[in-house]
C-alpha cells in the first residue's frame, strides 16, 4: 500500500505505465491501492473452487446469468478521484441486459450481480482491499473463499467504501446466496 498519495501526474502515470504493461500469458496484473501487482497463473485447488461455484450458479440459474472469468473491472479508488483496475476471479452478469456488450478489456461493473475471489498468494488483498474496492464500486455481491481460514464469506449492502453485510461459513457448511440467485451454494468439497 502507498504510504502517501499520489499526485494527479504521478497517478497519471503510474496508470499509464499499467496499462502498457506487457504481462506474461496466464499472470495477471491489478492496480490496487496506488500498486500494480502481478500475479502468477493460480493452482489447480484455486481453479476447482471456482469450478464448483460456476457449476453451482449455472445448474440453478443458468438462464439468468453468464460467467466472465478474469474480467477486468475499473473501480472507484479509496479517495475517490482516481480508480483501481481488478480482475476478479469470477464475475456472473445478468444475461439480459448484456451488461459488457462492448469488447473492452477494461470496463465499469455496473450491473455486475456477484464477484467472486478464491484467495491464493496474497489473501489479504481479497479480503480488505479488494473486497473495498468492489463495495465503493456499488457490486452488490461479492463472494470470497477463503482456503487459509476454510471458511467461505457472502458480503453484500455495499455503502460508505465497504459491505454492511457478511454471512460466513466454515468449509462443509451450505451457504445460503440471495436473490437473485435465490439458491444455498454447497461448500461441502471447497478446498
Amino acid at each position: 500500500m502507498v504510504d502517501e498519495p499520489l499526485s494527479q501526474e504521478e497517478d497519471d502515470a503510474l496508470l499509464e505505465g499499467f496499462l502498457a504493461l506487457d504481462t506474461p500469458e496466464g499472470f495477471r496484473a491489478e492496480l490496487i491501492d496506488g500498486e500494480i501487482v502481478v500475479t502468477p497463473p493460480p493452482g489447480s485447488g484455486h481453479e476447482r473452487n471456482i469450478g464448483k461455484i460456476i457449476k453451482q450458479v449455472l445448474r440453478e440459474r443458468a438462464a439468468d446469468f453468464d460467467f466472465l472469468p478474469n474480467k477486468g473491472l475499473v473501480v472507484p479508488a479509496a479517495d475517490a478521484e482516481r480508480t483501481e483496475r481488478v480482475i476478479p476471479d469470477g464475475t456472473f452478469v445478468p444475461v439480459e441486459p448484456d451488461v459488457f456488450d462492448d469488447d473492452e478489456a477494461w470496463s465499469r461493473p455496473d450491473g455486475v450481480a456477484l464477484v467472486v475471489e478464491v484467495t491464493s498468494t496474497r489473501p489479504e488483498r481479497d479480503r480488505v482491499a479488494k473486497r473495498r474496492g468492489y463495495a465503493r464500486a456499488g457490486i452488490p455481491l461479492y463472494l470470497l473463499v477463503d482456503r487459509e481460514e476454510e471458511r467461505v464469506s457472502l458480503f453484500s449492502g455495499p455503502d460508505e467504501g465497504d459491505y454492511g453485510h457478511t454471512d460466513q461459513v466454515p468449509f462443509g457448511k451450505p451457504l445460503p446466496l440471495p436473490e437473485p440467485f435465490g439458491f444455498e451454494l454447497d461448500t461441502s468439497e471447497f478446498r
